[in-house]
């Protein structure tokens, strides 16, 4: 096991694992890995945390999870071999319970292949991909069996391979393209909208992300076909929903779906769809003639519209597709022709742009593409296009405004065959408006924005607001004074203490931001960015989830008259947390100063601390940004009440600041909605 999975056992953060290296001796020895990342035995690191008192019993799902990642067959085989076991204990318990008390190892692993087969092929048909569960290859795994076996008793059979699964998952981030479960479930939803489905399919099924959000939607499917090209993945994947979806039809073939189709006769009701994104060994030339390409052959850099008529191909007339998309599928001319066929054939009927950050690649706004096999009834010639991304809020983003934007639209749209417009957000498109020469169908690019930002009656009250504020700004200004002979001493001649000082003595409390995950059930706080105290905003970020099968980490909040720091690109910034934005957590390369009010005043220590000469003596260089050692910040030791002096006009210079920057943003927003009244004709030029 390495340093982390020392950390997650013992419930400690990896600096105290390093810290536990140094400073006892008789601390377990490295049995392999490197000397950047080290591995241990657990039976070692166990026995030295019981020694120590920092644990009582190492917990069951954290036994067999490091039994699965020392296995020497790979940690994909011995989840395999797990998922087989619990799967057999879910549904012959009484078999299992029988094995499990009278079998020595031997006996063990000769019986218990011919049970996992039977169980497998009853619950995932005979073509199932979970192979390789021999005698031989179970031989060396009796001991994860029995632990498996044990823990699917205690936990449950879905819930102990739901968290054995998640630690794989997240212990190989770049093996695995995840669908999260926002978009996926929102994905689910847009296709159940229709009604219920007694059929789903996701031919790029990954880890089941989309399938098992099915399970959730208003209609559960009664049959789940999935396909994945990764065999080990393909077979984890199957154990998942057969375990997660007990009274459901599970079958999942491990194959390439475009070139090897593993379910050419299927009509489905849906199909959820997160395909890879701008392949361009997706089989052109080999599958030319297919006959999938109903809308026209797709290019060779289009990869995602054989991804579409695939999906198309397999369902039943009536049936919906809900599919995640790059924005460059919407507009690049390659496939400008499919796109228009698409559309007058009725099969496309919404484009949903998501905000940046929905679904990986984090750094692009996605799109969803709904569509609907024509059949039956008269095809219907409009699109509808949205944009989720101002739902999404500019600071922070909202992920259940984004949904309930996006399926309310679509239910509505999808329901009556029209919608009344919103500005910025939505719209309802005629097809023959959209089939230029490009048939781009980007959202953006049809959606007019917010008129002249909310119009002239909006433009006027933001202008009295700015002209408010600038008198404001006036008022606030500070005047330098020309009083020379009454300044103090230069700052050089003050008796100077640093932060780290201050810390030792208990002047001040010192704390990293960063880590701090969101507990179950929602209520988490708002996070506090560099970004946010940089430019004088709210708290914007939100916690990142649990992992799976681990507890919520507490994080740190900030309470009023709390100093925060940028550690990292922030300049001479440092920012008193008022009390609108007490009881956020602290990000990541932040950190906290908290003081002692009987000694140190606030206002006087975040002062001091933004000197441009105080910074630079305290900032390490590296090649690509300058780091701030908070530490090494200076200031001088003064009496409270001589602090309070100056805290009064730091306390001022932070007011006048912040009168700027409103001044600022009332004064873009003036400038653009003028613009956008003047060439959207709702603002006359006199």
């Amino acid at each position: 096991m390495t340093a982390a999975g020392i950390a997650r056992l013992a419930g400690v953060g990896r600096a105290a694992v390093s810290n536990w290296r140094r400073r006892h001796a008789d601390f377990p020895k490295p049995v392999g890995g490197t000397e950047t990342s080290p591995a241990f035995a657990l039976r070692d690191v166990e026995q030295w945390l019981r020694d120590q008192g920092k644990i009582a019993e190492v917990p069951a799902r954290e036994r067999v999870w490091q039994q699965l990642v020392g296995h020497p067959a790979g940690a994909a085989a011995a989840l395999r071999q797990a998922g087989a076991v619990l799967l057999l204990v879910q549904e012959r318990p009484a078999a299992w319970r029988q094995l499990r008390a009278a079998a020595d190892d031997a006996e063990l692993t000769g019986v218990l292949p011919a049970m996992l087969e039977s169980v497998l092929t009853g619950r995932l048909g005979p073509e199932h991909p979970v192979r390789g569960l021999t005698r031989a290859a179970l031989a060396p795994s009796a001991a994860l069996v029995r632990a498996a076996g044990d823990l699917a008793t205690a936990d449950g059979a879905a819930a102990a391979y739901d968290f054995l699964l998640g630690r794989h998952l997240d212990a190989n981030p770049r093996q695995y393209t995840l669908t999260p479960p926002g978009p996926a479930a929102l994905m689910a939803e847009l296709a159940a909208s229709a009604g219920p489905f007694g059929t789903v399919l996701d031919p790029a099924c990954g880890a089941g992300g989309l399938l098992a959000a099915a399970r959730t939607a208003d209609a559960a499917p009664l049959a789940l076909h999935g396909q994945e090209s990764d065999p080990d993945l393909a077979a984890l994947t199957a154990l998942r929903l057969a375990l997660e979806a007990p009274g459901a039809d599970v079958r999942v073939r491990a194959a390439d779906t475009l070139r090897a189709d593993a379910f050419p006769q299927l009509a489905a009701d849906a199909v959820l769809v997160h395909p890879p994104f701008n392949e361009r060994n997706w089989g052109h030339d080999e599958l030319a003639y297919d006959p999938r390409w109903e809308y026209g052959l797709p290019a060779r850099n289009e990869s995602e519209l054989a991804w579409v008529q695939h999906a198309l191909a397999r369902l039943r007339p009536g049936g919906t597709a809900v599919l995640l998309m790059p924005p460059a599928a919407a507009s690049r001319r390659s496939g400008r022709r499919i796109r228009a066929d698409l559309l007058r054939r009725g099969a496309l009927r919404a484009v949903i742009a998501l905000p940046a950050g929905a679904a990986p690649p984090n750094n692009i706004p996605l799109h969803l593409w709904v569509l609907r096999k024509p059949g039956g009834s008269p095809a219907v010639a409009h699109l509808l296009v949205v944009d989720t991304a101002a739902s999404a809020g500019r600071d922070k983003f909202d992920w259940q405004t984004v949904r309930a934007t996006a399926v309310d639209a679509w239910r509505d749209f999808d329901r009556d065959g029209g919608i009344e417009e919103v500005p910025g957000v939505c719209r309802s498109l005629a097809a023959i408006d959209l089939l230029g020469d490009d048939v781009d169908l980007a959202p953006a690019r049809h959606l007019p924005p917010p008129a002249a930002a909310g119009g002239p009656a909006e433009l006027a009250r933001v202008h009295d607001r700015l002209t408010a504020t600038l008198a404001r700004t006036a008022e606030l200004a500070p005047h330098p004074g020309t009083d020379t002979a009454a300044a103090q001493p230069p700052a050089g001649r003050w008796p100077l203490t640093t932060v780290g000082e201050l810390a030792r003595s208990g002047a001040l409390v010192l704390r990293a931001g960063g880590p701090g995950t969101a507990g179950p059930g929602g209520g988490a706080p708002a996070v506090l960015t560099d970004h946010d105290v940089i430019g004088g905003l709210a708290p914007s970020g939100t916690l990142p989830e649990t992992p799976t099968g681990a507890s919520p980490e507490e994080p740190v909040l900030v309470q009023e008259g709390d100093v925060v720091v940028p550690v990292l690109g922030g300049g001479a910034t440092a920012r008193v947390v008022d009390e609108a934005t007490a009881g956020a957590a602290l990000g990541r390369n932040l950190t906290l100063l908290r003081p002692d009010t009987a000694a140190l005043d606030p206002w006087f220590l975040a002062g001091f601390l933004r000197g441009t000469a105080n910074n630079r003596q305290a900032s390490s260089y590296a090649s690509t940004a300058t780091r701030l050692d908070v530490r090494r910040l200076q200031l001088p030791r003064l009496p409270l009440v001589e602090q309070r002096r100056y805290s009064r006009r730091f306390a001022d210079l932070a007011a006048f600041e912040s009168a700027l920057r409103l001044a600022s943003r009332l004064g873009e927003q003036l400038v653009q909605g003028l613009h956008d009244g003047l060439t959207d004709g709702s603002v006359d030029p006199d």
